[in-house]
């Protein structure tokens, strides 16, 4: 099994509870607040390592509470840490979430440190040498140093998936090193142009990026299940439905357990089952990093 090496950002999520979510200029009165530890990259570093991943996680967090407490927690889920970046100028980043009573998630994100991450902060050590690792990159971090990594990774052939959140347009150069892309159906809007409704439009969005040079492309809906594309299989894979509860996550668990299913050598297909799983499990629980499941919740449900 390959290691997987997750670079990206770590948060601290406060949450408010609410009836509904509020619309712009009106405040109204939520419930339950919790602060939680997140960030796209640490959230999928934490349910990949869950998982039983090999994870190494990069990431930049400030000299804070925030920061301390998120390394205590990378090295209590047992993350590999001597590559993460301290920063003596910005503070730790966080987000702001409001979770409404259907689960649904509105989320404001100050990226602090996650901000200053460049390629130059990188350690050349992480890039290793093992053609069986697997890399997993978001956007919460300088496109820039996504760019430079996925590229860097990619000439020294080993895998890149890219989860596109938050969403953005991207560089022709960076498709094309990616050999897996997930965006869920709003990411793929932006990128295409294509408004991704069922699973037709998902087949034609992912032909469109699968022509930018990405080898495979999965398309993440909902409940609705994931679409995975490549030269050889074109494909709605379906989840089992659950009532959710937080969804604030779901997407970062997602990533995670397919990063862990591809670093064990799956087929993809395969793959996109078992991070179906683990999402629709992470959606019935509260919170980020708190609701991704463990590896014997997916074998032995």
């Amino acid at each position: 099994m390959g290691k997987i090496i997750i670079i990206g950002s770590s948060n601290t999520d406060m949450v408010v509870k609410c009836k509904k979510l509020p619309t712009p200029g009106e405040t109204i009165l939520g419930g339950i607040f919790m602060m939680n530890p997140g960030g796209k990259g640490a959230n999928q570093a934490v349910a990949a390592a869950r998982l039983n991943g090999n994870v190494t996680f990069v990431t930049k967090t400030g000299f804070d509470l925030f920061g301390e407490q998120a390394m205590h927690i990378f090295d209590a889920e047992g993350i590999e840490t001597k590559f993460i970046i301290r920063d003596k100028i910005n503070p730790s980043g966080i987000a702001l979430i409001a979770v409404d009573e259907n689960g649904e998630n509105s989320i404001v994100v100050a990226p602090g440190s996650n901000a200053a991450l460049s390629a130059y902060d990188i350690d050349d050590a992480v890039y290793g040498n093992d053609p069986s690792d697997v890399f997993l990159l978001q956007l919460e971090i300088p496109v820039s140093t996504v760019e430079f990594v996925a590229q860097k990774v990619a000439q020294k052939g080993n895998r890149v998936i890219l989860n596109p959140a938050p969403a953005r347009q991207l560089s022709n150069d960076l498709l094309n090193s990616l050999y897996l892309i997930t965006p869920n159906e709003v990411e793929t809007e932006l990128l295409t142009g294509i408004p991704v409704t069922d699973a037709l439009s998902a087949e034609k969005a992912a032909h469109w990026i699968l022509k930018k040079g990405v080898r495979n492309v999965i398309i993440t809906m909902g409940a609705a299940g994931a679409f995975l594309l490549n030269e050889k299989i074109s494909k709605l894979v379906p989840v089992v439905p659950v009532k959710p509860v937080d969804t604030t996550a779901a997407g970062d668990v997602f990533n995670g357990a397919l990063a862990v299913a591809i670093s064990e050598g799956r087929d993809l297909e395969d793959a996109v089952k078992f991070a179906n799983s683990a999402a629709s499990i992470s959606v019935t629980r509260m919170g980020a990093q708190a609701s991704a499941p463990y590896r014997k919740e997916i074998d032995h449900p």
